[in-house]
């Protein structure tokens, strides 16, 4: 069925139950699109004129259609309180913890992805909006022990596999939309607002980043990857980065 339907690689821990449900809204949704075609076709020729010359003002007399309308709004209901609601539920119940998690700040801005991480110490910078300026585009507080050893990706992100990554999701501009659908993750970057998502991936390999929310002229180039590679991998790429940060580790 997720063949038939066209659903992207399933690469996170949390796309089993997503795509379950998006396959059972499908398929009521064909369901009901056949019925109501077959019940079209029948009323064309149940009630075609040369049967009927006289208009008849009163109307159907069968509470049929009403039967099937209260089926269709108990099927809706089943889907929306059997599985859409625990779904959303269990993502916010079961939000992890940062100790046990990889944490990054996801800024959106025209016409890219910026993750600022923190450096081998999982500590980041202390930022404020007083110390923002041409060459400290997040107000980073350059006083801080930790300035020196945060960094950015820019476009290119790098997390781990096997391990739960919260992003914390901004906008420097207009609202913008962080989805991975690999990662069956979506969640808007609206300025003002730091908005957390979390998403496991539970395969390594390169997804891409896309914006799902029409946010200029250019939003057609706002794209990017996010690199999943080994625990390993990933503590050597950040140890480079932060070594990488001596004067601040801007991309």
């Amino acid at each position: 069925m997720k063949k038939l339907l066209g659903l992207p690689i399933d690469a996170s821990g949390q796309g089993a139950g997503i795509d379950d449900l998006n396959i059972y809204v499908h398929i009521l949704m064909f369901a009901l699109f056949v019925g109501w075609l077959a019940y079209f076709i029948y009323v064309i020729f149940r009630f075609q004129k040369k049967n009927h010359p006289k208009a008849d003002y009163i109307g159907a007399r069968s509470h049929a259609s009403t039967y099937l309308e209260g089926a269709v709004a108990l099927v809706e209901g089943v889907l929306l309180i059997g599985f859409a609601i625990p779904l959303w539920a269990g993502a916010v119940r079961d939000f992890p913890s940062e100790k046990d998690s990889t944490v990054i700040n996801l800024v959106a801005k025209q016409f890219q992805w910026t993750g600022w991480y923190p450096g081998t110490n999982g500590m980041f910078v202390k930022a404020d909006q007083k110390f923002f300026s041409g060459d400290n585009i997040f107000g980073w507080d350059k006083n801080d022990p930790n300035y020196k050893a945060n960094f950015t990706a820019t476009t290119d992100l790098v997390v781990p596999v096997n391990k739960p990554v919260i992003a914390y999701i901004s906008s420097q501009d207009v609202i913008h939309c962080f989805a991975v659908k690999p990662m069956r993750v979506t969640q808007d970057a609206i300025p003002g607002m730091r908005i957390p998502a979390w998403f496991k991936p539970v395969k390594e390999g390169t997804y891409m980043i896309n914006c799902a929310q029409l946010c200029g002229n250019g939003h057609y180039s706002m794209r990017g990857t996010i690199k999943v590679v080994s625990q390993s991998e990933y503590d050597a790429w950040v140890s480079k980065k932060t070594t990488g940060g001596a004067s601040g580790g801007y991309e």
